[in-house]
């Protein structure tokens, strides 16, 4: 199986708007520029986070991303589901029945043992994935930095840090 590369940039993105202040923002090109990713290509998979409900955008100039709901609440499954979408990764198209002298579609009664081991292994990732949380994620980043993570995240935040404007 295969990802694309829109995934890791998600998940690299939820994982850093974790680590945001409350009420901070950050906009799609500071977060395409900490990953060194295209800004262009990242804002298609941040609006696939805002759709699924895992970010939300502040609109403005002042305005940005950053997490709707708790990075407890965040699955490493739910990035993939807002990336890549809810289909399996093999979808069995029964070739078992095509071919010279196909037999009768009566002969295919049971479901195809390919795709029942496939969706098998498919829920399984699933699980595994779902078993995961952002806060997961960043728990075990800080428990294994020695500050030069944090030091480089703080410096990133202090230029690049958002708020937006109060309400009147």
């Amino acid at each position: 199986m295969k990802l694309g590369d829109g995934v890791e940039q998600a998940i690299h993105c939820v994982t850093m708007l974790a680590a945001l202040p409350d009420g901070g923002l950050l906009s799609a090109a500071a977060l395409a520029e900490y990953h060194g990713v295209s800004p262009s290509y990242l804002l298609k998979h941040l609006q696939a986070l805002s759709g699924s409900g895992i970010a939300t955008t502040v609109p403005g100039p002042r305005g940005g991303y950053r997490l709707a709901k708790s990075a407890s609440d965040i699955t490493l499954l739910d990035i993939v589901l807002a990336v890549e979408g809810a289909e399996p990764a093999f979808r069995c198209r029964e070739i078992r029945q095509n071919g010279p002298n196909p037999l009768p579609p009566e002969r295919f009664t049971t479901p195809c043992g390919i795709n029942a081991a496939m969706l098998r292994a498919e829920r399984a990732y699933r699980t595994e994935l779902n078993n995961v949380s952002i806060a997961d994620l960043n728990a075990r980043l800080n428990a294994g930095d020695d500050g030069s993570i944090a030091a480089r995240g703080c410096g990133f935040f202090a230029r690049h840090l958002r708020q937006p404007k109060a309400n009147p």
